[in-house]
């Protein structure tokens, strides 16, 4: 156990199937796709399309857990800082219960997802330049109203809910021998080593530009960075969520980084082969294989997470 780890309570599967039940009549069991083509080269390729889950991307799972674990919610409602799905996410599931959510959100936000947080009825706040100013802005206001903080990734009850991402990815695909993730503070990553220890090769995908976790890997603690990048509005974070780096650095099998050319190269790949519509950070965990930042083996079963779509479709063609 990690100096890290000792200090900081972590998600098992046993948390991962609690939540399951938990959030299991508030979230969608998103498809599988085997594109073939030689994809992989020669290993066997299958996508899991969480850009198709409810307000399109992977953060309604965290976010369900959270608020559905309270017995009792605040009257001021939700508030969370995000840069932009996850923000959505927490929309979704205040108008879902009934209740109020405010959102912070950096300067940095995509614009499809500020339309989309005012069309969920939040009340959207402009919080800084980056995740980490929207998050102070946001703790400032939770302490003065007393609303739920749901954390965007660095929460007990969050990456155990984005933990059944990777429970119901290996049941649907009938097992895996390695599973790349794209990585923003570590929340979906944290969640699927919690549930797939060392069992299989989860493998952490990072821009180059926007690479908190791999920071803190060669660190060895989390560290403030850069935040740039095509990817940043969803895989912005600053700095590695305490969590996900205990995880990580108890399981974690490869941590790899891909240039912005390589994450366009895979939206265009997603869109012209497949007809599917994936934001910078959905497209980022392919990215890795395109480019060569991952070699599987000859017939590697490899899992790959589609994780978001929050984008303008028209840009994504020509990217």
């Amino acid at each position: 156990m990690t100096e890290t780890s000792a200090r900081t309570e972590l998600p098992r599967s046993a948390d991962i199937e609690q939540a399951a039940a938990r959030i299991a009549a508030h979230v969608r069991e998103t498809p599988l796709l085997r594109p073939g083509g030689g994809l992989g080269g020669a290993a066997d390729v299958v996508l899991k399309l969480e850009c198709l889950q409810h307000t399109g991307s992977f953060k309604p799972r965290g976010a369900f857990n959270r608020v559905l674990a309270e017995a009792q919610l605040p009257a001021a409602g939700l508030i969370a800082a995000s840069g932009g799905n996850h923000g959505v996410a927490v929309a979704h599931v205040a108008r879902t219960l009934g209740v109020a959510a405010e959102i912070f959100v950096p300067e940095i936000a995509a614009p499809a997802k500020l339309a989309r947080l005012r069309d969920y009825g939040a009340t959207l706040r402009i919080g800084g330049r980056d995740f980490a100013e929207a998050l102070q802005a946001c703790e400032r206001r939770r302490r003065e109203n007393g609303a739920l903080g749901v954390h965007a990734y660095d929460e007990f009850a969050v990456v155990a809910g984005q933990g059944t991402l990777a429970r119901e990815f290996e049941a649907q695909s009938g097992g895996l021998d390695s599973v790349l993730i794209a990585v923003g503070g570590g929340g979906l990553v944290g969640g699927a080593l919690a549930w797939f220890g060392r069992r299989v090769q989860v493998v952490a995908v990072e821009p180059r530009r926007s690479c908190a976790l791999h920071a803190a890997l060669a660190a060895g603690a989390p560290v403030a960075g850069e935040v740039g990048g095509i990817a940043a509005d969803s895989l912005g974070a600053r700095q590695a969520g305490e969590i996900a780096f205990a995880l990580a650095r108890e399981s974690l099998h490869a941590s790899v980084l891909v240039e912005d050319e390589d994450i366009i190269a895979a939206q265009q790949l997603l869109w012209s082969q497949l007809r599917i519509v994936a934001e910078p950070g959905g497209a980022t965990a392919l990215a890795a294989l395109l480019s060569g930042a991952y070699r599987p083996r000859p017939g590697e079963r490899v899992g790959i997470v589609v994780c978001g779509a929050n984008t303008d479709p028209g840009t994504v063609a020509g990217c």
